[in-house]
């Protein structure tokens, strides 16, 4: 039998499972995994999905371009006759097929597979591996819950923001995608579980997310006004966005009525107009006053010393007319922060 050696290592918990982490070469790893897809394979750890073809065409080309993971695979040794064990302070593994179930990162061994087919020089890149064994299915699925449903990935256009010089020519579209996205799924959001994301079902959401990323676009590009007013960074523009948002939902939930179809906030014209009239007359308001705050936002659109807007005024009016009238409405609003006349100093 044989074995790979591993000199050095690391030996930790996850959770109440001993675990090692250590580095191992491709072409050592590749013979010895196998896949337990749930549902389908009836032996303990079987926890994965279905492989998706599209997805490891995808990840070969990566990694034929040059690239290598930097996250880590997780494996569970299975094979009780040639158990994993450690000599003269050397972890040992034997090289054996199907000795290794994958719990996180099938898709990338199975990519790393077929682009040493074609390169296999690539075999002799180093990966981390984190080695653990004889999970039982509930053991696994923990970790694999834990790996795909709680540690959620970040924004994607947060890399702008840390590597300027990687922007791609539709970043601007990425980066207001993932503000529509966060106002989707953040708690605290106004538009919380009220954006229409592609495939969902009937009636579910309320604000298409192509409409306001449509409304979102012209706006983080490097020219927009949110460079403009050096305000580059997602986190700060999700919460210029989502400040406002909430003032608004503010002065409409005192009639209870934030969530409700008569709210033209709450329909694709008039968030478009409300992004439109954020960004080009409310943002350098508050960039004079240095604040964004909910408290300056109140004081410059009072609402409350107005009627509220609502989706009967916009009745029998196309979308681009709708959206004109509640920009009006908003703007009407902030020109009352305009001093009077005699108010002047000449």
């Amino acid at each position: 039998m044989d074995y790979t050696k591993i000199n050095k290592y690391i030996t930790t918990q996850l959770g109440e499972n001993k675990a090692y982490i250590f580095l191992m070469k491709v072409k050592d790893l590749l013979p010895i995994y196998y896949v337990a897809v749930r549902g389908r394979d009836d032996v303990p750890g079987a926890v994965q999905r279905v492989l998706s073809k599209r997805r490891i065409a995808s990840i070969k080309s990566f990694i034929l371009e040059g690239n290598m993971f930097f996250n880590s695979f997780i494996i569970n040794w299975v094979n009780q006759n040639y158990p994993v064990y450690i000599e003269n302070n050397s972890l040992l593994i034997p090289q054996i097929s199907a000795g290794a179930q994958v719990i996180d990162g099938q898709h990338r061994l199975e990519g790393l597979k077929q682009a040493c087919e074609e390169r296999p020089e690539i075999g002799e890149q180093s990966i981390i591996v984190i080695l653990t064994q004889n999970l039982t299915t509930p053991e696994a699925a923990r970790i694999f819950l834990n790996i795909n449903t709680e540690q959620k990935p970040v924004p994607a256009s947060l890399v702008y923001d840390l590597f300027g010089e990687v922007k791609d020519k539709n970043y601007y579209i990425v980066r207001a995608t993932d503000i529509a996205t966060k106002l989707h799924e953040d708690p605290a959001s106004p538009y919380y579980q009220c954006i229409k994301l592609p495939g969902s079902s009937q009636g579910v959401g309320k604000v298409d997310l192509s409409a306001m990323v449509n409304a979102l676009k012209q706006f983080t590009t490097d020219q927009g006004i949110f460079n403009e007013y050096n305000i580059s960074d997602f986190e700060s523009q999700y919460k210029v966005i989502s400040n406002f948002f909430n003032v608004l939902r503010s002065y409409y939930e005192k009639e209870g009525s934030w969530l409700k179809s008569s709210n033209p906030f709450m329909a694709n014209s008039g968030c478009y107009a409300g992004i439109e009239f954020l960004c080009k007359d409310l943002i350098p308001k508050c960039a004079e006053r240095k604040s964004f705050e909910q408290a300056t936002i109140q004081k410059l659109v009072p609402l409350d010393k107005t009627d509220l807007l609502y989706k009967d005024e916009l009745k029998n009016k196309q979308g681009r007319e709708q959206r004109n009238i509640v920009y009006q409405y908003l703007k009407s609003v902030l020109l009352k922060d305009v001093p009077m006349q005699g108010e002047y100093k000449f």
